[in-house]
């Protein structure tokens, strides 16, 4: 009788050791998650505002987006200025514009490659991306970064601009850009967005801002 209960009590240790070692070897599962992981979240993103602006309405679009999500504002400046006469400009950008000329430009950005998120503004001129924009593209090399491009105009659209961007930006994330009219002009006399136009314009780009994921 002491036998088979001896033998009783060590048929359990041996099970309770069985059910232990079982237990220790299941694998522990990992909780998942259903939210997208980033390389980079927007707030540790650098960014770069850059802007071509001759009436001073790209120059508002680019305050604009500086004042919402923050970043480095450059305006892109020539070795040598275009005319003030607007007839003069018009003439010298239609030859730049035929025959590929690339003007030299002041403004250099150092260590460009520190920036995730390049935003570049610009009027539309003769239809086409103007060639300072060019100039500053086709010098600096933008692969792997997000281009974000904008625009002012004096009603006549983007023309050609945002397709040639995309072409001189082919190894960049490119994503959907902001236009508005502006930088008409009468006289000579610059025609800047103010009072409903400009409450109407910040209030359309915290808008797009938001459609392409970079707001804050």
């Amino acid at each position: 009788m002491k036998a088979l209960t001896k033998y009783g009590l060590l048929l359990s240790v041996a099970l309770l050791l069985l059910l232990s070692c079982s237990q220790a070897k299941e694998p522990i599962k990992e909780q998942s998650s259903s939210a997208p992981i980033t390389d980079k979240p927007l707030h540790d993103k650098k960014i770069l505002i850059v802007y071509l602006s001759r009436t001073n309405n790209t120059k508002a679009v680019a305050q604009i987006i500086h004042k919402e999500i923050g970043g480095d504002l450059v305006p892109i400046e020539l070795m040598t200025a275009y005319p003030l006469d607007y007839q003069s400009v018009v003439d010298q950008v239609a030859r730049e514009n035929q025959g590929g000329y690339l003007p030299p430009l002041k403004t250099q950005i150092e260590n460009i490659k520190q920036y995730d998120v390049i935003f570049v503004g610009f009027p539309t001129w003769g239809m086409q991306l103007p060639p300072p924009i060019k100039s500053f593209l086709s010098q600096n090399d933008l692969s792997g970064k997000t281009i974000v491009p904008f625009n002012t105009n004096g009603g006549y659209g983007i023309g050609s601009s945002f397709e040639t961007l995309r072409q001189l930006c082919a190894n960049s994330t490119v994503l959907t850009g902001y236009s508005t009219t502006g930088g008409k002009e009468k006289e000579g006399l610059f025609l800047v967005m103010k009072g409903a136009k400009e409450e109407q314009v910040k209030a359309d780009i915290k808008k797009w801002l938001a459609t392409i994921k970079i707001d804050n």
